[in-house]
């Protein structure tokens, strides 16, 4: 994959940049899509990875988007997604939002709560509408994941009380600016087991159910997302297992006449694609460690400083064979500006090409300019 001709063309762009490999996207893309069934819609999760290029050639493939700002959906209409095709989710939209989503006349907003529907209700009244909503449910399943990218744990910020839906049905019905078109879950993230989506077709099977007796006739059963990738071997491992995760799921859930199956995958349609490209600038030993200084810094990756995340490190620039374990670390003034630890690499020289993979989602559009850091470029395969 990185070869010496990209080797040489990585050593002409002023480090670090991102780099992403759009062969790797579409293959991802395609697998996706030859997983689905009619019933299934999907809708790309934003907050992945916002690069207007990318989103372009996934707007291109007949996907959808699943914002949780109202700058999001802004992005979105700006590369060519219709509003029809949006969704709107977040535990705390602002009035402005709630006001511009439904101004867009986006497909329907995600609730997570009664007050934010009653504060919809008031909204859409003033503004002579009716608002598509999709109510978010907190299904109390636990995903073994680490506790910052857990959703569906009754611990979590997200989503209403799996008790308290049945009331909050019967205090819907009193508002005549609301049309309820679905319910909705998100379970979190990089989830490697099929254990926590089984148990969520069971609880949405009961919801439904629930939903029915209680004469509220929903389209959408909206899953959400949590497929995971492979970190730790990445190169041999490129596309996500979109066919059993949308196997789950059509084979378990009991839909009823004329409703589909909406879910909002990001990680695994996007995460494997992006790589990012720094270069070596120090060694240093310093009791008995031996610390890879390198020119990307956390605030370039959050990942490993916020969740103390794995990602693969490679040395694509040293032809040494003796291999040697390093913290690598970043520039930033900030401990926590590690990517990894006791990480064996090749010894690596000052100016030495080092790539963490992986770096699709959650890499880019998590960035900033923290120490007053420079925002990095994007490259891509097609155009490099």
């Amino acid at each position: 994959m990185f070869n010496k001709s990209l080797l040489n063309k990585f050593n002409s762009i002023k480090t670090p940049f991102y780099y992403y490999n759009l062969d790797i996207l579409n293959k991802n893309i395609s697998e996706l899509f030859s997983s689905l069934e009619k019933t299934n819609k999907v809708h790309f999760a934003l907050k992945s990875n916002s690069n207007k290029k990318l989103l372009k050639i996934l707007k291109l493939s007949g996907l959808g988007i699943d914002a949780v700002s109202s700058n999001e959906i802004k992005r979105a209409i700006e590369v060519g997604f219709s509003p029809r095709d949006i969704v709107f989710a977040g535990v705390g939209k602002s009035d402005d939002e709630i006001h511009y989503a439904l101004q867009k006349e986006i497909s329907y907003l995600n609730c997570e709560s009664f007050e934010e529907i009653d504060v919809i209700n008031e909204i859409s009244k003033n503004m002579n509408k009716i608002a598509d909503i999709s109510i978010r449910i907190n299904p109390s399943i636990k995903t073994g994941t680490h506790k910052n990218i857990e959703t569906g744990n009754k611990n979590n910020k997200f989503g209403i009380d799996l008790n308290d839906i049945g009331l909050v049905i019967e205090r819907i019905k009193d508002l005549n600016n609301i049309s309820v078109v679905g319910f909705h879950f998100h379970l979190g993230s990089q989830i490697d087991s099929d254990t926590p989506f089984l148990k969520l077709c069971e609880v949405a099977n009961e919801m439904n159910d629930l939903f029915y007796e209680k004469n509220l006739i929903v389209k959408h059963i909206n899953v959400g997302g949590g497929l995971s990738i492979d970190y730790k071997d990445p190169i041999n491992n490129q596309v996500s297992d979109f066919k059993n995760f949308y196997k789950i799921f059509n084979q378990n859930l009991r839909l009823k006449e004329n409703q589909n199956i909406h879910s909002e995958l990001g990680r695994s349609i996007i995460g494997q694609c992006g790589f990012l490209v720094s270069k070596v600038l120090f060694n240093k030993k310093s009791y008995g460690r031996n610390y890879l200084i390198v020119d990307a810094g956390m605030n370039d990756l959050m990942r490993p400083a916020l969740y103390n995340s794995f990602h693969k490190i490679l040395n694509i620039s040293s032809k040494i064979l003796t291999f040697k374990k390093y913290d690598v670390v970043g520039p930033v003034c900030e401990s926590s500006d590690v990517f990894a630890t006791d990480y064996e690499l090749p010894i690596s020289s000052r100016n030495d090409i080092i790539i963490i993979c992986s770096t699709g989602a959650y890499g880019e559009s998590m960035s900033s300019n923290y120490n007053l850091r420079n925002s990095l470029k994007s490259y891509f395969s097609d155009s490099i």
